[in-house]
Parts: C-alpha cells; structure tokens; sequence
C-alpha cells in the first residue's frame, strides 16, 4: 500500500467514524442533532472514495458494481444530510434526515465488511 493509498484510507475511515459515531451517539435524541459532524464526514466519504475508485481503475482493479453500490449508498447518505441541514435551518423536521443518514452509513459499513469477506 503505497502512502498515497494509505492516507486516502484513513480519510476513508475517519468519515465514516464521523457519520456511524454521530449517529450512534444521537440515536435517541429527539433534537439537537449534530448534522454538521454528519455532513463533514459524508463530504469526506464521497471524496476519499471518489479517489479510492479512481485510483483503482486506474491500477486496472475495481469491482465496478460493488463500487457503483457503495456510491450511490454514499450519494443518498449525503443527500440525506444536505436534506437535514436544510431543515435545520427551516427549523424543521431533521430526525428522519439523521436517522436515514446513519442508517444507511451502517449498511454501507456492512456491505463493505461482508462483501469483502465473502466475495
């Protein structure tokens, strides 16, 4: 694993902390729910994963449709918190926002762990 690789992983990782940890900590919350934290790490997803793609293809690798899958989960999580973080400044609903955010960052975590093992 070169350096490059290395440091797009660990973006990789730290988005998604940001995005399941947020969730899990503000499951049972009622308001006040941290979108920002949510949204910074879907940012960081759909980036560092963009790379990690790209950066696959180009090494002549890549499942595409594990790839697409985990994209377009990725696309729907980050709409899902732009969608949030709208309603929070309409002092709106956000808890379906949030809990469809996280919900689906949880299974993009599970595709991405059994995928791997079992394909």
């Amino acid at each position: 694993m070169t350096p490059f690789i290395a440091i797009l992983v660990a973006f990789h990782l730290i988005g998604m902390a940001l995005i399941v940890g947020t969730f899990f900590a503000q499951l049972r919350s009622r308001d006040r729910f941290a979108t920002e934290v949510m949204l910074v790490g879907a940012i960081i997803q759909i980036i560092s994963g963009g790379l990690l793609a790209w950066q696959s293809f180009a090494n002549g690798g890549g499942d595409h449709v594990k790839l697409a899958v985990h994209g377009v989960i990725g696309l729907v999580i980050l709409g899902s918190t732009i969608a949030a973080q709208v309603q929070k400044a309409k002092h709106g609903r956000i808890r379906p926002w949030f809990h469809t955010a996280g919900g689906l960052a949880v299974v993009n975590l599970l595709i991405a762990v059994f995928w791997r093992q079992y394909s």
